[in-house]
C-alpha cells in the first residue's frame, strides 16, 4: 500500500537555544508558540532550568537524548519536534543531522535553530563573577588573598595594559583587560567578606554608574557640551563638589611613577588657572619636573613618552648586542 503524502512528510526539527544568563522562563513569543505548537519536546537534560516553567506553561517534555536517526524519524509524517538545548548545545546531535543531511539517503526535515533567549551585552561578566565566586571558596591560594596581598598584582596588570596599548597589540590588549578586569572582580569577591564594611561587585559597579551619570549632565541632563574642553569642565566641576577638596592637589596619589606625579600636578595648577613657579633648586630631579611640566604644557604624558625612548634604547641595545655576537666577540660588561 503507497503511503499518503502527508505520511511521507518529512516535518521539521526546532533546536531551542536559551542563555543561563537569562534569567529562567523568560523566553521569546516566537519559542513560546514554536513550544505549544510542538507534536513532541525533548530535552536530554532532565535538571534544565527551563524545564519546571515549560510544564508550568502546560506542555510536556520528555527527556530523552535521541540519536539524529531517532530524530529524524520522530518527524515522519509531518511531525514537529523541538529539542531543548543543553548549555553545550547538542553538539553531538547537530554533527549526526549533518552527517545524514551529507549522505543523501533520506529526506531530511527541516531543520531549525531558534534562540529563546539573548544575552545582553556585558552578559559574559556574570560568568565571571560566578567563576571567580568558586575559585575563592575552593582554591588554596585564591581562597586566602587580601586586599594587600593582591595589590602588587593591581599594578603590574595596569603597567602590561599599558605596554599592550603602546605596543598595538590588538590580541595583547583583549587579554590585559581581562587580567585587570579579574583584579577588579577578585578584590571585589573578597571585599563580601569582610565583617564589619562588606560590599559586592554591584556595589561596585552600582557606584561608578552613579559616577558616570552625575558627571556627564551633558549626556543624561540637560547641560550642553559640544568640545571635549567643555567636557572636561563638566567633569572638574562636578567632582569638586562630590569632593569638596580644599587642595587642587587633593587626590593624586603619590605612589604613582614621577613623571606622572609631576604632570599630574602641573595640569591641576594649569586647570585652576594657578601661576605657581617652580621650585629654584639645582638637581636632576628638578630638571625632571621642569621637563614634566613643559610636555604636559605641550600636550604629551612624559611617562609615555620616557617609555617610547626607553624602548628605543632596548632596540640598540638589542642591535649592539646582535652586532657583537655575530663580530665573535661579546656584548660589553658580559661574563662568560
Amino acid at each position: 500500500m503507497n503511503a499518503t503524502s502527508s505520511e511521507q512528510a518529512p516535518g521539521r526539527i526546532v533546536l531551542l537555544t536559551t542563555s543561563h544568563r537569562v534569567a529562567p522562563g523568560l523566553l521569546s513569543w516566537p519559542a513560546w508558540q514554536a513550544l505549544h505548537a510542538a507534536d513532541r519536546v525533548l530535552c536530554s537534560d532532565g535538571a534544565h532550568p527551563q524545564l519546571p516553567y515549560l510544564r508550568e506553561a502546560g506542555i510536556r517534555v520528555d527527556e530523552a537524548a535521541p540519536t539524529a536517526e531517532e530524530l529524524v524519524d520522530a518527524c515522519a509524517g509531518g511531525r514537529t519536534v523541538v529539542v531543548v538545548a543543553t548549555g553545550e548545545g547538542e553538539p553531538a546531535l547537530t554533527d549526526g543531522l549533518a552527517r545524514l543531511a551529507g549522505s543523501g539517503r533520506i529526506q531530511m526535515p527541516e531543520l531549525e535553530l531558534l534562540p529563546a533567549s539573548y544575552d545582553l551585552p556585558g552578559a559574559r561578566l556574570l560568568d565571571l563573577v560566578q567563576v571567580m565566586d568558586r575559585i575563592r571558596a575552593e582554591c588554596p591560594w585564591s581562597s586566602q588573598q587580601t586586599h594587600k596581598g593582591l595589590a602588587k598584582y593591581g599594578i603590574e596588570e595596569a603597567y602590561e595594559l599599558v605596554e599592550a596599548i603602546e605596543e598595538g597589540d590588538r590580541e595583547e590588549l583583549r587579554e590585559e583587560l581581562g587580567d585587570v578586569l579579574l583584579q577588579v572582580v577578585f578584590h571585589a569577591r573578597i571585599a563580601e567578606e569582610d565583617p564589619d564594611a562588606p560590599f559586592s561587585v554591584d556595589d561596585v559597579a552600582a557606584g561608578i554608574v552613579a559616577k558616570l551619570i552625575h558627571r556627564h549632565p551633558h549626556v543624561f541632563g540637560d547641560e550642553t557640551a559640544a568640545t571635549p574642553e567643555e567636557v572636561k569642565e563638566h567633569w572638574l566641576r562636578t567632582k569638586a563638589v562630590e569632593k569638596q577638596r580644599t587642595s587642587v592637589t587633593e587626590g593624586i596619589p603619590l605612589g604613582q611613577p614621577g613623571l606622572a606625579l609631576a604632570a599630574k600636578l602641573a595640569s591641576r595648577v594649569r586647570t585652576a588657572g594657578l601661576d605657581v613657579p617652580l621650585p629654584q633648586t639645582e638637581g636632576v630631579g628638578y630638571e625632571l619636573l621642569a621637563l614634566a611640566v613643559r610636555a604636559e604644557a605641550a600636550g604629551v604624558d612624559p611617562e609615555a613618552a620616557l617609555r617610547a625612548a626607553a624602548r628605543a634604547y632596548r632596540d640598540a641595545i638589542k642591535e649592539t648586542e646582535g652586532r657583537s655576537r655575530s663580530g665573535g666577540g661579546e656584548p660589553h660588561g658580559q661574563v662568560s
